[in-house]
C-alpha cells in the first residue's frame, strides 16, 4: 500500500484523471474495486482495515489481489505515458528507418532514400547516436544505388557518429569511475574531474547533450556539497552551462535534465554568495518547471523553494522567506523526504536568526528519528548541522541538563568523522560554544573575542561556506552589541 501511495504521489492531477479513465475502459465488470482503491489511497495517508472498507467485510486475499492489479496497472500506465511523451521522436524515427529498409528490399529506391534522409535529419536533431548508427549502416549498404551520394562523405558521417556514440558510452564509464575516485580523495576535485574526463576522451566544450552535462554537473555538485568548496567549482560550472545554453533545440526534449542543471547552476552561485545571479537562474528554472502543463513542477518545487528562501533570507528578506517556508505543504511533497528535511532545517535556522527560539524548537522536536536514519535520508552534513542547531537552541533556551550531554554525544558520534575530513573548525566552534555556555561573561574578554574573530575570519573568507558562516555568526554576535541576523548578513557581505 505504501508503494502504491508513493507511485500515486508522482502523478499530476491530469494524469490521475487519465488513469481513472483508462481503468474504467478496461473494467469489464461494474463491481471492480480498482478505482475505489486508487481514490482511497490518493486522498488518505493511512487506511485502517482497507479490505473491510472496500468489501464490507475482512477480505485479505481479495484485497491483496486487488492491490497487485492496481500496482501493476499504475506501472503500466506510467511506462506507457513515458513511452508516449519521451520517446515519440525515437519511435517515429525508427518507423521511418524500418519503412526505408522495406522500400529498399522492394526496390523502391527513390522513396527509400527520401524516407531514410528524413529519419537521419530527425535523429540528428535529437542526438540519437545509436539510431543514427543504424541509419548510416543502411545508407552505406545501399549507397551505390544513388549517384548523388558521396560514399566518402557517408563513411565520414558514419565514423563521426561512431565517435559521438563512443563518447556517450564513455560518459557512463566516467560517471562510475569518478564517484569511486572522489570517495577516496576529496582534494582538488575539479582537477580530478577534468583528468578523468580527459582519460575517457570527454570534453565539456564539445558535443555533449543535456543528459551528458547533467551527469557531469551532478558529480561536481555532489563533491562540492561534501567539501563545501563551491568557490573552486564555479568556473567549471559556468563553462559547462555555457555549452548547454547553445543547445536550445534540445531544451524541451530533455526538459528534466535542463531543470536540474539550472538548479545546480543557481545553487553554485548561491553558495558563492552571488545571490542576484542565483535568483536569475532560479527564475529560468521556474519557467522550465511550468512547461508542458507543469509536467515537472511537483518534482522540482521543493528544491526550487529551498533555494528561493535561502536567497531571500541571506539578502535581508528573512520574513518573506519564513512566510514561504511556514506555508509550504509538507504533506503534498511527503515523498521527497530529503527536500522536506532541508526545508524544515532551513526554517529552524531562519527562526534562530530572528530569535524565535521556541518556534525553532517546536520544529526540532519533530526530528525524532536516529542520526543513522537521517544520514541515510539526508546525508552526514545535514545531520551535523542539525546537531549543531540543536545545541545552540538548548543554550538559548537554557536547557541546562541537555547542553553538556548533547555536546558529548556529538563529539562521540561525529568527532572521528570531522577529524578524518579535516573539519577542525567545527570542533573549535563547539569548544568555544561550550566555553561560552559554561561562563557567558567570557564573551566580553579580549582573548575570547580574538578566538571567535580568528574562527570567523580566515584569509580566504570569500571562499568560506555560507552555512558555516551562519554558525560562526551566532558565536560572534555574543561578543558584540549586534543581533544575530545583522551579524550574519554583515559577515556574509
Amino acid at each position: 500500500m505504501n508503494t502504491i501511495s508513493s507511485i500515486i504521489q508522482t502523478l499530476s492531477d491530469e494524469e490521475k484523471r487519465s488513469f481513472i479513465v483508462s481503468q474504467r475502459q478496461k473494467n469489464k465488470r461494474g463491481d471492480t474495486k480498482n478505482i475505489q482503491l486508487f481514490k482511497l489511497l490518493d486522498t488518505t495517508d493511512h487506511v485502517l482495515n482497507p479490505d473491510v472498507l472496500l468489501y464490507g467485510k475482512p477480505s485479505k486475499g481479495a484485497f491483496h489481489a486487488l492491490s497487485k492489479r492496481v500496482h501493476d496497472s499504475l506501472i503500466d500506465f506510467i511506462a506507457s505515458k513515458s513511452f508516449e511523451g519521451e520517446t515519440s521522436e525515437e519511435m517515429e524515427i525508427l518507423k521511418l528507418l524500418l519503412a526505408s529498409r522495406i522500400f529498399f528490399e522492394q526496390k523502391q529506391y527513390k522513396i527509400a532514400f527520401k524516407t531514410i534522409l528524413k529519419a537521419e535529419q530527425k535523429a540528428k536533431t535529437y542526438d540519437l547516436f545509436s539510431i543514427l548508427n543504424e541509419i548510416y549502416y543502411t545508407k552505406i549498404q545501399y549507397g551505390h544505388l544513388n549517384n548523388k551520394i558521396s560514399l566518402d562523405e557517408l563513411i565520414s558521417d558514419f565514423r563521426n557518429n561512431k565517435e559521438a556514440l563512443q563518447q556517450e558510452e564513455n560518459l557512463n564509464l566516467f560517471y562510475a569511475t569518478i564517484q569511486n575516485k572522489l570517495m577516496q580523495q576529496k582534494k582538488d576535485f575539479v582537477g580530478i574531474i577534468k583528468k578523468t574526463l580527459s582519460s575517457f576522451g570527454i570534453s565539456v566544450t564539445k558535443g555533449l547533450t543535456f543528459r551528458s552535462l547533467f551527469k557531469i554537473l551532478e558529480i561536481t555538485n555532489t563533491t562540492a556539497q561534501v567539501t563545501r568548496d563551491y568557490y573552486t567549482i564555479l568556473p567549471f560550472v559556468e563553462e559547462a552551462y555555457s555549452q548547454i545554453d547553445a543547445k536550445e533545440n534540445l531544451m524541451d526534449k530533455q526538459l528534466f535534465y535542463h531543470i536540474q542543471i539550472l538548479y545546480y547552476v543557481a545553487n553554485a552561485y548561491f553558495r558563492n554568495r552571488n545571490f542576484k545571479t542565483s535568483m536569475q537562474y532560479l527564475s529560468l528554472m521556474k519557467d522550465q518547471m511550468l512547461k508542458h502543463q507543469q509536467k515537472y513542477n511537483k518534482r522540482f518545487f521543493p528544491q526550487y523553494t529551498l533555494l528561493q528562501t535561502l536567497n531571500l533570507n541571506y539578502t535581508g528578506n528573512a520574513h518573506k522567506a519564513i512566510a514561504i517556508l511556514e506555508s509550504f505543504d509538507n504533506i503534498k511533497y511527503k515523498d521527497q523526504v530529503t527536500s522536506i528535511l532541508d526545508l524544515k532545517l532551513g526554517l529552524i535556522v531562519c527562526y534562530i536568526q530572528q530569535s524565535q527560539f521556541r518556534n525553532a524548537f517546536m520544529i526540532l522536536t519533530n526530528f525524532y528519528h536516529s542520526d543513522h536514519w537521517y544520514i541515510e535520508k539526508a546525508g552526514m552534513l545535514w545531520v551535523i548541522k542539525k546537531n549543531l542547531v540543536e545545541i545552540i537552541l538548548h543554550i538559548e533556551l537554557d536547557h541546562m541538563d541537555l547542553v553538556e550531554s548533547r555536546v558529548n554525544s556529538f563529539r562521540k558520534k561525529h568527532g572521528g568523522y570531522l577529524k578524518d575530513n579535516q573539519e577542525i573548525r567545527i570542533l573549535t566552534f563547539l569548544k568555544l560554544t561550550l566555553a561560552y555556555y559554561r561562563k557567558p561573561e567570557i564573551a566580553t574578554t579580549k582573548e575570547f573575542k580574538t578566538k571567535v574573530y580568528d574562527l570567523a575570519n580566515i584569509p580566504k573568507a570569500k571562499q568560506d561556506d555560507i552555512f558555516e558562516i551562519s554558525f560562526y555568526a551566532w558565536l560572534k554576535c555574543k561578543t558584540q552589541d549586534m543581533g544575530l541576523y545583522e551579524t550574519t548578513l554583515k559577515l556574509i557581505s
